[in-house]
């Protein structure tokens, strides 16, 4: 039996936890949207839904995990975890808290914990404040974030905007303290109406607590951190068996504009042809999308190649004076219909930098499930889809990853 299904507010964001439940042992396969509602659940330990709705709508966002946490008790899955990033990405109206809240009413729980800590990724929690690094999050580049600009670090007060119901906090001396006390002081914050705990995390060892204190709460929610002290927790023995990478040509495709992307394009520019989209010089959408089209027939099974719109703010701002407002969307549809025609041309691996496009890719792709396999960084595990012709898929958050990431992944594309 499936012991945790998990519902992922992005794609991105579902496989860094997929590789976090695989990392701790279980077999884990990864959905990319909503699952038709007669469909059966492959075998496995744990699986991940990932869902597009971290930036939608609330009442939406809500409405899809539901259908999906639906879904999964349907299929015998015993827990649920609602994943989200370890920035806590979201505005005053949600989507964490409203989400939150539907999932603690379907499943009867009266409390759950609210964990975004991720130690190994430089995400930790003290005192109810976020930090990035050694930064609070209202300092990181998280605060200009276009859509869920984040500029309070106190989860406690964040989650307090999203929700009318009490926050409470499970500071990390109680945290040290050990799992009885952890216990303990949930069942007093129950006791009192308590109905979300903020966390607080500083190293794996401290999630490992709570995951352990946590056991019998039927809902849990936090980043991959969490996920996988829990799936620690119940994993028999470590599982390292996976589906073998398809061999064949690769193609990257890059559209987050993340520092840590920028660098990896750089590398990646410096080894493989690579064609930039830019709406600066090709306003039209139509151009745009012919012109790098052509560059990809003249240049696929000539090995690796980069396709990228990935830019600097000075780019991204020329880029929306030509285009319009709607550049984004339109550089996430193109970079997706590129990956099907490279694929049509015999690409067997793609990489995919960003979530928005990660999420363009996938769909344009009719990707839905894939098993999760090795990772090639911490959080940004290999995937191969099922199908007649399976396809080796690593989709990478925008700031995951070292430098040399997307030539690494290359590595025995031909």
């Amino acid at each position: 039996m499936t012991a945790l299904g998990c519902v992922a507010d992005d794609y991105t964001g579902g496989t860094d936890v997929a590789a976090a439940l695989r990392r701790a042992g279980l077999r884990t396969v990864l959905m990319f949207g909503e699952p038709d509602p007669t469909s059966p659940l492959p075998a496995c330990d744990a699986v991940v839904v990932a869902l597009k709705s971290r930036t939608v709508p609330a009442a939406e966002a809500v409405d899809a995990s539901l259908r999906t946490y639906r879904w999964l008790a349907g299929n015998g899955v015993r827990r649920t975890y609602f994943k989200y990033c370890s920035t806590f990405d979201s505005t005053d109206s949600g989507n964490i808290g409203p989400v939150t809240d539907a999932l603690l009413d379907a499943t009867g729980t009266a409390m759950t914990v609210v964990c975004p800590a991720s130690p190994e990724h430089g995400r930790t929690t003290y005192l109810g404040h976020l930090f990035v690094g050694d930064v609070l999050l209202s300092a990181s580049s998280m605060r200009h974030h276009p859509l869920t600009p984040m500029t309070d670090p106190n989860l406690v007060r964040v989650l307090t905007r999203q929700t009318p119901h009490p926050v409470g906090l499970l500071p990390l001396n109680t945290v040290r303290a050990g799992v009885e006390e952890i216990r303990s002081r949930l069942t007093t914050l129950a006791s009192q109406g308590t109905r979300h705990v903020v966390v607080d995390a500083v190293t794996d060892a401290d999630l490992d607590a709570v995951a352990e204190a946590t056991s019998s709460l039927a809902l849990l929610t936090g980043g991959a951190g969490l996920a996988r002290a829990v799936g620690a927790c119940s994993a028999a023995s470590p599982d390292h068996d996976g589906a073998s990478l398809p061999a064949g040509p690769g193609v990257i495709l890059a559209g987050s504009c993340s520092a840590a992307t920028l660098d990896q394009v750089e590398q990646a520019r410096a080894r493989f042809p690579s064609y930039r989209l830019d709406p600066a010089s090709t306003p039209d959408p139509d151009d745009l999308l012919a012109k790098a089209a052509s560059w990809l027939a003249d240049h696929a099974g000539r090995g690796p190649v980069l396709l990228y719109s990935s830019a600097t703010p000075d780019q991204r701002e020329a880029a929306v004076a030509a285009m319009g407002p709607s550049t984004s969307e339109i550089l996430e549809r193109t970079l997706g219909s590129l990956a099907r025609s490279a694929v049509a041309a015999g690409a067997r691996r793609v990489v995919v930098a960003g979530g928005e496009t990660s999420g363009a890719v996938v769909s344009a792709l009719g990707i839905r499930t894939v098993l999760v396999t090795a990772e090639e960084d911490r959080g940004v595990p290999w995937c191969v889809s099922d199908g007649e012709v399976p396809l080796g898929l690593l989709l990478k958050s925008g700031n995951f990853g070292r430098p040399d990431l997307l030539v690494r992944a290359m590595d025995g594309a031909s």
